[in-house]
């Protein structure tokens, strides 16, 4: 199979194509994104900004960030704390479990990313 790619702009549509996926799939798992990382401990709603951006090369505004950190605290998977001028958020024991049952799924994940995909 041979994957068409056309120039469009200097900028191939393919990688235009792909970005876009991209950036779709780390706003819809943000917060997964975010409590998998507080499994390496706590952090602030900065340090997880600056963790996507170095991860995945994608700029998330820190009302996004912070919404989803006090959505996640409400939920109880997150408990924030002040620490000195900054809230750090840890993750709960709820938390870990449901990053723990996450990364258990990975195969029916997979699956059901197949099963839309060849839809």
């Amino acid at each position: 199979m041979v994957a068409l790619t056309i120039t469009v702009n200097g900028e191939k549509s393919e990688a235009k194509i792909i970005k876009k996926m991209h950036e779709r799939v780390i706003k819809s798992f943000m917060d997964t994104i975010i409590m998998a990382e507080l499994q390496n401990g706590p952090i602030s709603g900065y340090d997880a900004i600056s963790y996507i951006h170095n991860k995945f090369g994608f700029l998330v505004s820190s009302g996004t960030v912070y919404s989803l950190l006090y959505s996640l605290e409400r939920n109880g998977l997150v408990e924030g704390t002040w620490f000195e001028r900054k809230r750090v958020y840890k993750l709960t024991e709820k938390g870990a479990k449901t990053i723990e049952t996450i990364l258990n799924s990975q195969d029916k994940i997979k699956g059901f990313m197949t099963m839309i995909l060849k839809a």
